[in-house]
């Protein structure tokens, strides 16, 4: 059954890697292999409830990102709508394409340990949008945005799910992790930017629509104020919102779209129908980006397949057995996080060794955190961030492969070793 499984799951990994050859959307690739993961899961099992049991366990925590995903990105369109996006557009004046990279790079970074890599990979793609007219510079830019998104969110308890998991289950503190890892996070980032930034030449050019001759926009500067910061405050207040009332990160996104909703409804509440309707939440959900919400669903519910059957588990338990070095371990976890989604990776590796014989901020929780964190930028599915600005910018799997993968495998061997040794001189 596992064999099978495993099998089905490759495949079908194949056709959203080889999406553009077969002709075959990779939400839909992704669907039926989720699908078919859990048909023969139950067809070869026999135990119907324990397999049904399972499925409902997983959707409930792939409900949970789902959501998340859903609010973030509306929140994020209806600032787009509102032009809010033009309050750090006309702020930043530099057309030189090197500074720009530069500039990204850092907001990204520090934006995703203070909201979380998801948000702000969507949050910094939609900005790519308002300041590059060509598409070429746009791509190099969102994978930079990827890999900065995921360093950023790997040195705060708050900036990744797995960090946050690590966090809440005792096995990391806040404080340690944010001063352990800042180094090798950067690192991580800066040598992917150094090293694209030799190749980045020239002037960028704004698209047409942004700049401020022909710009008509429904909504007045402080309505656009408003939206700006209400949209970006709502979004930095959730992992708040989550600390105080311990419900999930979903509900705080959920929550402030609905504040976001009533507010919005208030301040257009005079104009006519046609300039209302273009401002409004319900219009936000029509552009969102369905069928990338779908092709995460179905990429969530294929690796949970893998989960259940303890494939992942078997997988780490193997590492254990072979590779008889802990960092070594670790590094091949992280590199294995660019395939498969990292939450069940770092779960199979909690439950692989307990905190009595590796106990809280030990060099091995850390290093787990930050290869968990930036090892999925070397593949653009192998991150949350990566799976929602492929489907925002329409990014091909073998572009992002040449293009920016080895850029993020080098800066994530490189933070590697910084960290490493940045160990052996404190112990």
């Amino acid at each position: 059954m596992e064999f099978f499984i495993i099998l089905i799951f490759v495949l079908g990994y194949l056709a959203i890697a080889f999406e553009q050859g077969i002709k075959l959307n990779k939400a839909a690739s992704a669907l039926l292999t989720g699908v078919l993961c859990w048909t023969v899961f139950i067809l070869m099992n026999k135990n119907y409830e324990f397999v049904s049991s399972e499925l409902a366990r997983h959707l409930s925590g792939i409900a949970e990102i789902l959501f998340f995903l859903m609010g973030a990105m509306t929140i994020v369109e209806l600032m787009d709508a509102h032009d809010s996006f033009e309050v750090i557009t006309s702020r930043i004046k530099t057309t030189n394409k090197r500074k720009l990279l530069w500039i990204f790079g850092f907001l990204t970074f520090f934006l995703s340990a203070v909201l979380d890599n998801l948000t702000t990979a969507i949050v910094m793609a939609s900005l790519t949008r308002k300041l590059l007219a060509e598409r070429k510079d746009r791509m190099l830019f969102v994978g930079i945005v990827v890999i900065a998104a995921n360093a950023g969110g790997a040195w705060s308890p708050i900036g990744d799910v797995t960090t946050t998991m690590l966090w809440i289950g005792g096995q990391i503190t806040s404080s340690n992790i944010m001063m352990k890892l800042i180094l090798p996070s950067l690192v991580c980032l800066v040598t992917p930017l150094t090293v694209l930034s030799l190749v980045m030449k020239g002037k960028a050019e704004k698209p047409a629509e942004v700049l401020p001759v022909e710009k008509t926009i429904a909504s007045s500067v402080s309505e656009r104020n408003i939206v700006f910061i209400l949209g970006l405050g709502s979004l930095m207040l959730v992992p708040v919102f989550k600390t105080i009332t311990h419900l999930p990160p979903y509900m705080g996104i959920l929550f402030a779209l609905g504040i976001l909703w009533v507010i919005t409804e208030i301040i257009h509440h005079e104009k006519d129908e046609a300039d209302k309707d273009s401002l409004s939440v319900v219009h936000a959900l029509r552009k969102i980006d369905v069928p990338s919400i779908l092709f995460f669903l179905g990429i969530l519910v294929a690796v949970s397949a893998l989960e259940s059957t303890h494939s992942l588990v078997h997988l780490a338990q193997w590492m254990n057995e072979k590779i008889d070095n802990q960092s070594a371990i670790v590094i091949c976890i992280g590199m294995l996080s660019a395939v498969v989604d990292n939450v069940p990776l770092v779960a199979a590796t909690t439950g692989m060794y307990d905190l009595q014989s590796f106990p809280t901020d030990s060099y091995l929780w850390e290093f787990i955190a930050y290869c968990a964190g930036t090892g999925g930028s070397i593949l653009i599915i192998g991150s949350a961030a990566g799976v929602a600005v492929m489907g925002m910018e329409k990014i091909n799997f073998f572009w992002y492969l040449k293009k920016i993968g080895w850029l993020a495998a080098l800066g994530y061997f490189a933070g590697a070793i910084i960290y490493i040794v940045q160990e052996y001189i404190l112990h």
